[in-house]
């Protein structure tokens, strides 16, 4: 089991604190031993003192000594009424090391006393003070050795340190494979399924079914179910739309061809003499030079290579007069008057082609939205020019958006303004402005119409292109 993972390291601190709890139990229990062990021979030496004193004193000096013997003592004093009195006695073999009085002793001092005794090999001699028992007095002092209790008191802690240990190791143990059945099975469930899961993230069954009984652990599976589920249908979208995007690439490329040759026979037409003929000509050219570009475009697009704009200086009015006649509806469609706002003498710097493109999206589809509800309307083409660039405004009095197209507005595939559409007209237009280091930007947009307005710098900084 390596250190570093969750079980070891749970192992590491099960072990820490077995040891904690050993020391914390085996302190306490060397010092009551101690104390108790004092409190006997104070009690066994009174015992013996009283015996004595039903004897009015007199007493052979082997029986005195059997008696001390007995009490594990060298003298004892005992206090009544107020008198101090020598009952026992018997020969010290050396002088008094330290006094201990038991009467009011805290804790932590019998804590203390018990290592003191512990780490000291020498055998003294010590005097303890207590009270004895069934008020046979008032204090009763004994003097007695150390050695003896010392001998006992390790004795027990080795038998104490055994008992707990095998608790706590049991207890440990206990806890260790609990803790690791509730936790660490499930989170090595929870990484073995991500680690399927990442080996085929399109294979719907790898996703997680989330069992934990813990409830932080299936509240982690749950969202994890949930992430792996909209990866996949994410993975599915995006291999349908690669799919779409090689069939539109095909299709533009056979279409740019028919395109090319329909231009072919279009420039013939310039050479006739009929004038009707000779003014549509033009705006035919215009119509198929701008589809075989749509095509190249929707080529570059599918790459993910949409060329830089090529910059020029033109009246911008007159590329605003070019859309608006490009997007004149049928006679039978509904009324929509076009208003422009547009100085003849505003110039403005940016790629001609691209950004009719812009415009006419812009102008296309909110001539569609007023067209869906078979009703009049305006469609007003506004521009002007600030410090810090040029603006263009195109806002209509249609129906305004949908909530799903405000959501994934500049979304390709996803934010479509009418049933049925791809939203690529806008995502291409918010494209191409960012190319010119500019911004396309929705104003508003609600049941009394809607406003879209671009803003192109005069400096041209063009936005680096997205990776992949």
């Amino acid at each position: 089991m390596a250190i570093n993972t969750l079980s070891g390291r749970f192992l590491i601190l099960t072990t820490i604190f077995v040891v904690l709890a050993e020391v914390l139990i085996l302190l306490p229990g060397l010092a009551n031993f101690r104390e108790s062990y004092l409190q006997t021979r104070l009690e066994r030496a009174q015992i013996a003192s009283l015996a004595l004193l039903t004897t009015d004193q007199m007493i052979e000096p082997d029986l005195e000594t059997e008696l001390l013997a007995n009490a594990g003592v060298y003298n004892v004093v005992l206090r009544r009424d107020a008198v101090r009195q020598l009952v026992l006695s018997s020969p010290i073999p050396s002088q008094i090391a330290a006094s201990y009085d038991l009467r009011e002793t805290p804790p932590w001092v019998l804590v203390r006393d018990a290592l003191a005794l512990l780490i000291d090999p020498e055998n003294h001699v010590i005097r303890v003070i207590g009270d004895p028992v069934q008020k046979g007095g008032l204090v009763i002092e004994v003097t007695m050795q150390t050695g003896p209790m010392r001998i006992e008191m390790i004795e027990y802690g080795l038998r104490l340190l055994a008992l707990s240990a095998a608790v706590s190791v049991i207890t440990a143990l206990l806890l260790f494979f609990l803790v690791r059945r509730l936790m660490v099975v499930p989170i090595k469930r929870v990484v073995a399924h991500m680690s399927a899961y990442a080996e085929a993230p399109e294979d719907a069954r790898r996703i997680i079914a989330p069992e934990a009984r813990i409830e932080e652990l299936r509240v982690a599976e749950e969202a994890l179910a949930s992430m792996q589920r909209q990866l996949t249908a994410a993975l599915k979208q995006k291999e349908r739309l690669a799919q779409l995007g090689q069939a539109v690439a095909k299709i533009s490329h056979d279409l740019r061809n028919i395109l090319t040759t329909a231009q072919l026979f279009a420039d013939r037409m310039e050479d006739s003499q009929d004038p009707a003929v000779q003014r549509a000509a033009p705006k035919l050219m215009n119509s198929i030079g701008r589809a075989v570009n749509l095509c190249e475009t929707t080529l570059a697009f599918g790459r993910a290579e949409e060329p830089p704009p090529t910059l020029s200086r033109f009246a911008l009015a007159a590329l605003v007069t070019e859309v608006v006649e490009g997007e004149q509806p049928p006679a039978e469609a509904a009324q929509i008057d076009f208003v422009t706002d547009v100085p003849p003498a505003l110039e403005i710097r940016a790629d001609h082609e691209q950004l009719y493109r812009v415009i006419s999206n812009l102008v296309r589809n909110a001539r569609q939205a007023i067209e869906a509800t078979a009703k009049p309307g305006t469609i007003e083409i506004g521009a002007g020019e600030e410090p810090e660039g040029w603006w263009i405004r195109v806002q209509d009095t249609g129906p305004g958006l949908p909530m799903r197209a405000r959501e994934h507005l500049f979304q390709p595939f996803a934010g479509g303004v009418k049933k049925g559409g791809t939203g690529l007209g806008l995502a291409i237009s918010a494209e191409l402005v960012r190319g010119h280091g500019g911004r396309l930007e929705l104003v508003r947009t609600d049941e009394t119409g809607t406003e879209f307005k671009l803003h192109l710098p005069h400096e041209f900084s063009p936005e680096p292109a997205p990776a992949g």
